[in-house]
């Protein structure tokens, strides 16, 4: 308990600051809007917390410490996130003329299971367990409280990034905007991404 609000402060810095899942949320907040939005928001607030839960029952060090599946996560997430920085740089309002009928937001199980592969995701979890998880006390009630103060934090943080998302939406009178917009986001997903490989 003496370190709970210190693991407070920690889980509201790295849910708010910029990285793949906010700069996603807020591409999705502005061409989707917040409502359609927010199965992807669920998901992220989900997925993370039963993230640092497994890691906490033991799965993460098998994981990390396996070079093939480490380097299979890497790639896998590169991948993935290239794929979803094309996908935001080239999506059009939904009732812009000639748009992509099929384009739609993630879903919630899209957006937890994208956790796996999200680098900042393992970077803040692997701070949250060995910053807040002291050897001398029980695992499994140190583990549950982070878990429990990611499931509080990150819900209402990452809704405000795709609240500010769809506040932009609402202001960009042109397509022209609009793709402006998507591109930045894009880039800097793909810049995000970089950077975090380059750290590790």
């Amino acid at each position: 308990m003496t370190a709970l609000p210190g693991l407070v402060l920690f889980a509201v810095a790295m849910s708010g600051t910029p990285g793949p899942n906010n700069v996603m949320v807020t591409a999705s907040g502005a061409t989707f809007g917040l409502r359609r939005t927010m199965p992807h928001v669920l998901g992220i607030s989900v997925g993370f917390p039963v993230m640092i839960l497994m890691i906490g029952l033991g799965l993460g060090p098998v994981l990390v410490t396996n070079p093939a599946v480490h380097r299979g996560f890497k790639w896998l997430g590169i991948a993935y996130m290239v794929w979803l920085a094309a996908r935001i740089a080239t999506a059009r309002r939904p009732d812009a003329k000639g748009a992509n009928r099929r384009s739609r937001p993630l879903s919630f199980l899209e957006a937890a299971l994208f956790q796996w592969v999200n680098p900042k995701a393992w970077v803040i979890a692997a701070a949250a367990m060995s910053t807040f998880v002291s050897l001398a006390d029980n695992l499994w009630v140190q583990t549950g409280m982070i878990v429990i103060v990611f499931l509080l934090v990150t819900l209402p943080v990452v809704s405000a990034w795709a609240g500010i998302g769809s506040g932009i939406g609402s202001v960009l009178r042109s397509d022209r905007q609009f793709r402006a917009f998507n591109l930045a986001m894009a880039t800097l997903l793909v810049l995000s991404i970089v950077s975090l490989f380059y750290e590790r």
